[in-house]
């Protein structure tokens, strides 16, 4: 059998625990580190030996269910892996973003910060994003536009990540205003990637479930979905927003349209946990609802070309995927 080649991208998760600090998720179902055990943080051996895993890594994404920036050794690792060559991005909800922060995303050679930000107004945020402040966090993001200037940088680039739900649709208008404001590179909106639909889905996880099922589009009106959609893509005209949309619907595919064509993900791309373990992508999110496993145990390349991870290959390029994959919004082509 063919081995498929190592990928030169990469996505690591620096943090991995899942509480009220960290992830700011009303819904708590991942059991990593306090209260359940020790701090879930990828130690600096464990993201070196990643690094070292992957010679020809060209891009690298550090971003997992944890906020990366309570990872204290953080921007070490983003400046260990800019002095490879590497760029190096991350995901924040912005909330840890104070001065030393900021200039560390500078200083650091971070080459680019996604803001999650998923809603317009403290009322929709907050309710979202449980025991945060809107104010607080758009404060620190203009901390980091400031930091910027000051050290006369160009990077790192700044992107706004907007996750979709019928909860904040009304509000996407106004995001297309607040990344003008911060005049952004873009503002990626995106569908709540998956619907933990499984029948393998471990029973924590089913709050989850019942969340994405109460706020997807897929059960909004589209009258009102376009309404947004069309006043967003209006107003991002107008401004010079680079906006992206995610389909309203399911794309339909013809007969014979190989998985492949439908997600690449786990031939061009890995993904590891905090602690080692191999997904196929990060829309699983945990490694307890599939992974081949861990980089503790194994070197990366015998993972990457295992039996294991070369029949989900082959699974999903047909036309019975895996059961997690017909649950995601990137197979469905709505993500």
């Amino acid at each position: 059998m063919a081995s498929t080649p190592l990928p030169t991208y990469a996505q690591l998760e620096p943090v991995g625990q899942c509480n009220l600090r960290c992830q700011m998720c009303a819904i708590q179902f991942r059991q990593d580190g306090p209260p359940f055990g020790a701090l879930a943080f990828m130690s600096l051996e464990r993201f070196v030996q990643a690094l070292d895993a992957l010679p020809g890594l060209r891009e690298l994404h550090l971003q997992g269910l944890g906020e990366p920036m309570m990872h204290p050794r953080f921007f070490e690792m983003v400046a260990l892996a800019a002095a490879r060559g590497i760029r190096v991005s991350t995901n924040t909800n912005a909330t840890l973003l104070n001065q030393r922060r900021a200039e560390g995303c500078v200083t650091s050679g971070l080459d680019c910060v996604h803001v999650s930000l998923d809603g317009a107004t403290a009322a929709t945020y907050e309710r979202i994003r449980v025991r945060a402040h809107f104010d607080r966090v758009t404060a620190n993001v203009e901390r980091l536009l400031a930091a910027r200037e000051r050290l006369g940088s160009a990077t790192p680039r700044l992107r706004m990540v907007m996750v979709l739900m019928r909860q904040n649709l009304d509000e996407l208008p106004a995001l297309v205003r607040l990344a003008h404001r911060w005049q952004v590179e873009g503002l990626f909106v995106q569908h709540l990637c998956h619907d933990f639909g499984e029948s393998s889905l471990p029973a924590r996880y089913r709050p989850m479930r019942a969340f994405v099922d109460e706020q997807t589009l897929l059960h909004e009106d589209e009258a009102r979905v376009e309404a947004a959609f069309s006043e967003a893509r209006a107003l991002a005209a107008a401004l010079g927003v680079d906006l992206r949309l995610p389909r309203a619907r399911p794309r339909p595919h013809a007969p014979g349209v190989s998985g492949r064509q439908r997600c690449d993900w786990p031939w061009r791309g890995a993904y590891l946990s905090y602690d080692g373990s191999a997904m196929p992508c990060c829309m699983v999110s945990t490694p307890d609802r599939i992974n081949f496993g861990s980089i503790a145990d194994r070197d990366f390349a015998s993972i990457w070309n295992s039996a294991e991870y070369e029949a989900f290959r082959e699974r999903l390029d047909s036309d019975d995927p895996p059961e997690v994959c017909r649950s995601c919004a990137v197979y469905a082509g709505m993500f």
